[in-house]
């Protein structure tokens, strides 16, 4: 209730309808345990990982997205420059296109974070801060809107609507792109891709850049340890890249800006690789995983080989 009265005084949110949303959210243990790391030693493997999300079901129902939507998408594609099959990826691999927005009450999941984060968690005291700045921004966004804070559903960490914009994104990013004088990203499929095209142009999505380009490896010079410290942001020129025993080909090679080596894991197999771009690394600001970004661009590529077959 403190809590309660400090985003009500520093919102100038009415203080009885703040404290009535809190008080009437529900601690849910199943949200504690999901938002837990897997345990230390567990390995990753980014086939398992793609074979979540390149599957028929997601490709066919990417088709009909886009078939859908095709005046949109390539409107959204012209004014930000963020390529169709890129919002088409993301939309995918968030929610199937609306089918899985998630189930658990969006303020129950926020407060559970925000007042109950896992203290066995190695980041629980900034995790919880994370959450208590989206559960006042949820209150906010509700509040300005009319709209019911006990309503809204979404993922179990408080994720909205077929992009799963958490709430400081949705007021930040999200954007009335079928003119009807409001945003909707849980029924609208204009509003969700121009939020999510607004999105990547906001973390400079650079138009007609690549993502990223095959990479291979010279083992008479190679630095792998120097390649991957940087980890997954663009720090390397071309010549500095190949300085360090990584080796590219044709259009890589005319490529201006930095570089970055992504490394995925194959479990017990030998890693996969890729030159990431900056348009890789925009990605990865939707959600912090090589393992993801990579998974949005494979399903968008394969979504738009149906599409033109």
């Amino acid at each position: 209730m403190r809590a309660a009265d400090d985003i009500a005084t520093r919102r100038d949110l009415d203080l009885e309808w703040v404290r009535q949303a809190i008080g009437q959210a529900r601690y849910i243990p199943q949200v504690a345990r999901f938002i837990q790391p897997p345990p230390v030693g567990t390995p990753k493997n980014w086939r398992v990982y793609r074979s979540r999300f390149i599957d028929p079901v997601r490709i066919s129902s990417g088709v009909k997205f886009w078939q859908d939507n095709r005046d949109t998408l390539a409107r959204a594609e012209a004014e930000t420059g963020v390529p169709a099959e890129i919002i088409v990826g993301i939309i995918g691999v968030e929610t199937i296109y609306g089918q899985q927005m998630g189930t658990f009450r969006v303020i129950d999941a926020l407060t559970t974070l925000a007042f109950d984060f896992p203290a066995s968690h190695p980041r629980a005291a900034a995790r919880s801060e994370f959450f208590k700045a989206e559960l006042e921004q949820y209150l906010s966004l509700t509040h300005r809107t009319s709209v019911d804070p006990l309503a809204l559903r979404g993922s179990f960490a408080g994720a909205m609507g077929m992009p799963q914009f958490m709430p400081s994104s949705w007021i930040k990013y999200a954007i009335d792109f079928d003119g009807d004088g409001k945003v909707d990203l849980f029924s609208s499929p204009a509003d969700v891709i121009g939020s999510v095209a607004s999105y990547f142009k906001a973390f400079n999505w650079q138009p007609g850049m690549p993502t990223h380009y095959p990479v291979g490896f010279d083992a008479t010079r190679l630095d792998m340890n120097a390649l991957l410290a940087p980890d997954i942001l663009p720090t390397f020129s071309v010549a500095s890249f190949e300085a360090k025993g990584a080796v590219l080909e044709g259009a890589a090679l005319q490529h201006s800006g930095p570089l970055a080596l992504v490394e995925l894991q194959n479990g017990d197999e030998p890693p996969s690789y890729v030159a990431g771009t900056e348009n890789f690394y925009a990605i990865t600001r939707y959600n912090w995983s090589s393992y993801y970004a990579l998974a949005v661009i494979e399903l968008g590529k394969a979504v738009a080989a149906e599409i033109n077959r």
